[in-house]
């Protein structure tokens, strides 16, 4: 497939859509001519169609586009929770699915982040975190070490023994994401995590998961429907089309980091959303 996007500058050029390197180099994640359709009470769906990327190890990729693209979509097959019909994923040589199944072999490695914390409220900070070790069969004491490692690593020191209901909306994000990571997951894949938080919490959980990002080294995959979130986070900034959802462009940003708010600010950042908004806009 081909599609022709506006004149840009080199720095932030639009990429052709289509099987893209990732920036590292070497590809763990490979999406090849995946397709969805499913069936509704109006009648069939076509969520995706043929929609190819490569992403590199390490690298962090942000989904965008508008509601009902298919991001939830590809995040959710990416994630093992709903099959392609048609189409191969694979991560780190491995294919995901195998005739409509999951391969549960090829999961061992990949966290999950919602928007909706989803811990448990008779569990403290601490429990919650290291749920996922305990059912793996990690000792208490190595569990409660490794709780307190990660609850220091997203920022939630001194909470361990806390509940979630003595935690602000942001502080719940922070101990989800710990979970995610406590068996230090390769590979992330975060659906709108700060979709429902506030402007200046959603501020601070960016650029916390900017920190966390650079520390434990996983790729991310992330939805939002912010641009500008999108373009502040991501290495590369995917875009879908309208259903059936096609990719069609690949954004890379290549803005310094660590990045601060002030980022935002800059010429480049704006021209990069600018050029993306401008892109929705045309769909």
């Amino acid at each position: 497939m081909t599609t022709e996007t506006p004149q840009q500058s080199p720095a932030t050029r639009t990429e052709v859509p289509g099987i893209q390197p990732g920036a590292s180099g070497e590809a763990q994640l490979e999406v090849v001519g995946v397709d969805k359709t499913y069936q509704a009470r109006r009648g069939e769906v076509h969520a995706l169609s043929n929609v190819n990327l490569s992403i590199g190890r390490g690298e962090f990729i942000s989904l965008v586009g508008r509601s009902g693209c298919g991001k939830t979509t590809l995040l959710r097959i990416l994630a093992g929770l709903l099959p392609p019909t048609s189409g191969t994923v694979t991560a780190d040589g491995q294919s995901i699915w195998r005739g409509g199944k999951r391969n549960d072999e090829a999961f061992e490695h990949f966290g999950l982040v919602f928007q909706d914390a989803n811990l448990f409220p008779w569990y403290t900070v601490a429990d919650n975190v290291s749920l996922p070790l305990k059912l793996r069969g990690m000792g208490k004491r190595a569990r409660r070490a490794r709780a307190t490692e990660l609850c220091e690593l997203v920022g939630l020191p001194g909470f361990e023994n806390a509940y979630p209901r003595e935690l602000s909306g942001g502080m719940r994000q922070r101990a989800a994401i710990a979970r995610a990571l406590s068996y230090d997951p390769t590979i992330l894949l975060m659906d709108e995590p700060f979709g429902a938080l506030d402007a200046l919490t959603r501020d601070k959980m960016n650029l916390e998961l900017q920190s966390i990002h650079a520390q434990a080294g996983a790729t991310v995959v992330f939805v939002t429907h912010s641009i500008s979130e999108a373009v502040f986070l991501a290495d590369r900034v995917v875009l879908l089309t309208p259903r059936p959802g096609r990719i069609r462009s690949i954004t890379p940003v290549p803005l310094a980091r660590p990045r601060s708010l002030e980022t935002e600010t800059s010429v480049e950042f704006q021209t990069i959303v600018r050029e993306l908004r401008h892109e929705l806009d045309e769909e």
